[in-house]
């Protein structure tokens, strides 16, 4: 499969260019999973994270396999290396980054709930170029980033200021009439 290629049901989810990871899913749809949504992750160096986020259904967890990973939960940061791992319990704030080399991890979403489609829908607005960078920097890329956030309020919310600001360029995007 060539870089950034995806067939909607394909293992490999390639978030370039709009941010610097990419994903093998190695436990999900394809496999009957209702219980989880994993994926072997590779993040590129100094990658800024997702914003501060929840998810209202569901825990998320990391697990380090290479390099070095920094999570933050409920405000608190902490820097994982090989053999670590964290776990974020529903409806806690968090968010990662990478800030040094090449990282590989592992995460998981349980229960899955519509996880994977959330993804899989973030990948396809990137390789169509609706969101061209994450976070995003143009008005286009940040109402469609509002937009997928808004479709899946059970999967991923943003907390803080952010929330409103998503929700007002939610609201934007409809009346624009902007597709997901």
């Amino acid at each position: 499969m060539e870089s950034g290629a995806s067939d909607s049901g394909g293992r490999l989810l390639d978030f370039h260019p709009g941010m610097g990871m990419r994903w093998e899913v190695t436990r999900g749809a394809a496999e009957g999973s209702d219980d989880v949504f994993e994926s072997v992750n590779w993040i590129d160096p100094d990658m800024p994270g997702p914003p501060t986020h929840v998810h209202p259904i569901s825990e998320e967890s990391f697990e380090v396999l290479e390099g070095s990973l920094e999570v933050c939960v409920d405000g608190e940061w902490t820097t994982l290396g090989p053999g670590d791992s964290a776990t974020v319990p529903k409806n806690v704030p968090h968010t990662l980054r990478n800030g040094g080399g090449p990282t590989k991890a592992i995460t998981r979403i349980r229960p899955a709930g519509n996880s994977e489609e959330f993804f899989r829908r973030m990948h396809g607005l990137i390789h169509e170029g609706k969101i061209k960078q994450l976070p995003p920097k143009d008005p286009r890329s940040a109402i469609y980033a509002a937009m997928l956030f808004a479709r899946y309020p059970d999967e991923i919310r943003a907390t803080g200021p952010l929330a409103g600001v998503f929700k007002a360029l939610s609201f934007l995007g409809r009346m624009l009439r902007f597709e997901l």
